[in-house]
């Protein structure tokens, strides 16, 4: 429940102050160093072996251990109950210290030939890129 009084507020048991509640939220580290982190949702064909499709996956997480602007790699399978993935089965998370990074990245001989490879076995994929931010 939120309570207004003279100067400040009250949310259930937190208590702010006028100034606490105008004061400028800090930054995280991601936001801070300008990260951008790129979010690659696969589809794979419905005739790539599950044993193929690891094997792509294991290679693709290689690609942080020789692209320097490249961070951090996250993968993780589906795992969605209401079936709302629209036959999307992997999602992979990068992260990258700038957009130029990312420019890097798209160029660089690793990541060219894991396209080539990965390529001809994807029905569809979706790659996001954003810069993490605190929701105020």
């Amino acid at each position: 429940m939120l309570e207004s009084g003279e100067n400040c507020f009250e949310v259930g048991s937190w208590k702010l102050t006028m100034e606490e509640a105008s004061r400028p939220k800090e930054k995280t580290m991601e936001e801070a160093k300008g990260f951008v982190r790129r979010v690659l949702l696969f589809k794979f064909k419905a005739e790539t072996a599950p044993d193929h499709i690891e094997q792509l996956i294991k290679d693709h997480s290689n690609l942080v251990n020789l692209v320097e602007s490249l961070k951090s790699w996250h993968m993780g399978k589906d795992v969605s109950v209401k079936y709302s993935n629209e036959g999307f089965t992997h999602v992979i998370e990068l992260t990258f210290e700038s957009t130029e990074g990312i420019a890097a990245y798209m160029g660089h001989p690793a990541h060219l030939e894991m396209h080539e490879r990965i390529w001809p076995h994807l029905e569809k994929i979706v790659v996001i890129d954003y810069k993490p931010t605190l929701c105020n």
